[in-house]
């Protein structure tokens, strides 16, 4: 359990960043996680745990989820307390829920792939196999992707 736990922890926070740019959705992406490293530590022993599973799995999750509920949608954040200038803290969010607008208007794809890159730091290699395109092809989608979000931005 000691190994789980130093995973968990050690994976947590760029899992979260991927599944909330990948969502928008504040509740949805901490099920998401949650249910992610459930599903790893139930189907998968420790040997072969690695950063590109876990968001393998994630990724798999979120695209379930998607398919059940395709009219969920809300952009609803949950409110961080621990600023004390307020009016910092609100423009600071209102950034936040722009870049997540101007996310959600990148096709499906240059989403996933843009916040693959972004959130967790895997290579372009990990990520090619996680969705299964050439290397090449998601570094040419990461630097398109990245040009779009500039523009909307």
């Amino acid at each position: 359990m000691k190994v789980f736990k130093a995973f968990y922890i050690q994976h947590k926070s760029s899992l979260f960043a991927y599944l909330m740019r990948m969502s928008a959705d504040y509740d949805l992406a901490w099920d998401i996680l949650q249910e992610s490293f459930t599903r790893l530590l139930d189907r998968y022993p420790s040997r072969v745990w690695s950063k590109a599973l876990l968001f393998k799995i994630a990724r798999n999750t979120f695209i379930d989820e998607k398919r059940k509920s395709r009219h969920r949608k809300s952009q609803e954040l949950t409110e961080y307390h621990g600023a004390r200038n307020y009016e910092q803290d609100f423009f600071v969010r209102e950034k936040y829920r722009a870049v997540l607008r101007s996310l959600q208007q990148l096709d499906s794809m240059e989403r996933d792939i843009l916040s693959l890159r972004i959130s967790s730091n895997l290579t372009y290699r990990d990520i090619a196999d996680i969705v299964g395109i050439s290397e090449a092809n998601v570094k040419v989608k990461v630097h398109r992707a990245r040009i779009k979000l500039k523009s909307l931005l």
